[in-house]
């Protein structure tokens, strides 16, 4: 894991703020910052099929992250009911990794979201959620 200081973790007052704040810390490395916005015992989905959480899930989010490359996101749908959200992004990763690799990733994220003492945080995190 990176060893550099995570950025704050604000309250996220709103469920489409959510991702913003994600794809910032995902832009600055910040995989430490990026847990923070999860809540406790949250489900990342790196790959269709494959489910982690604890460690792994930081650990599978610093796989990304060690590429070097920006995400860029796009909002397709944001339903919320309550304090559940339904948060669905086109999402693309693409360029020379550090190793010189070319790189194009995409796909549709579909997360669930909760908003509780601290704000909005990710429950699910399934960036190939329509697969």
């Amino acid at each position: 894991m990176m060893t550099h200081e995570p950025m704050t973790s604000p309250t996220i007052a709103t469920a489409d703020a959510l991702h913003h704040a994600w794809a910032e810390r995902f832009n600055a490395g910040d995989v430490p910052g990026m847990l923070a916005l999860a809540e406790p015992g949250s489900t990342f989905v790196p790959q269709p099929g494959l489910t982690l959480t604890g460690d792994a899930y930081g650990e599978a989010l610093e796989g990304f992250v060690s590429l070097g490359l920006p995400i860029t996101l796009t909002l397709k749908r944001h339903l919320e009911n309550g304090d559940l959200a339904l948060l669905v992004y086109d999402w693309r990763i693409s360029g020379t990794s550090r190793s010189g690799d070319p790189v194009e990733l995409a796909g549709t994220t579909a997360d669930v979201a909760r908003r509780g003492a601290h704000g909005w945080r990710f429950v699910i995190d399934n960036p190939f959620g329509t697969a």
